[in-house]
């Protein structure tokens, strides 16, 4: 039956991602929405790790009550912990910036913002490059860490015009 729970999971996710980004499959109205952020609970309780990212995501960035931010920023959490890059990032923002349930702890954060990066995430390695050069989040400034992180990210970004 675990199986079956979760193939059915997996099946919600894929529609509650269909709904949330495909604006030619249904109008955008308020019951469409709150079908979408009905799966998307249901997926996240159950474990789903997209569903935990997506979904705390939009709680912690989207919601007004410090308690759905709160449920959102452990989501958040929970994912990053299964390795989740995004939610890495996510998480490392939180800790730098925190919130009602996170105080602000800069260490945590570095911590987050190296395993984003080293996954492969362009942000978080900007933002450890930018902490270096400028001795922020508690580092000490060092323009080889600075430069080490600057070479993790890429080469720079051009603007479209």
């Amino acid at each position: 039956m675990p199986q079956a729970s979760s193939l059915f999971i997996r099946l919600e996710f894929r529609l509650a991602e269909q709904l949330f980004r495909s604006r030619w499959l249904l109008p955008h109205s308020r019951r469409t929405q709150r079908l979408t952020m009905r799966l998307y609970k249901r997926c996240a309780e159950a474990g789903h790790p997209d569903a935990l990212s997506t979904y705390g995501q939009m709680l912690f960035q989207r919601s007004r009550s410090p308690q759905d931010k709160a449920r959102g920023a452990r989501y958040v959490l929970e994912a990053a912990q299964a390795g989740d890059v995004q939610s890495q990032y996510q998480a490392a923002q939180i800790h730098e910036h925190g919130c009602v349930q996170y105080p602000c702890r800069e260490d945590y954060a570095v911590t987050w913002y190296a395993r984003a990066a080293q996954a492969g995430h362009r942000l978080a390695a900007e933002r450890l490059a930018r902490a270096y050069q400028q001795g922020e989040l508690g580092l000490a400034r060092d323009s080889q860490q600075s430069a080490y992180w600057r070479r993790l990210a890429g080469p720079p970004r051009i603007a479209a015009a």
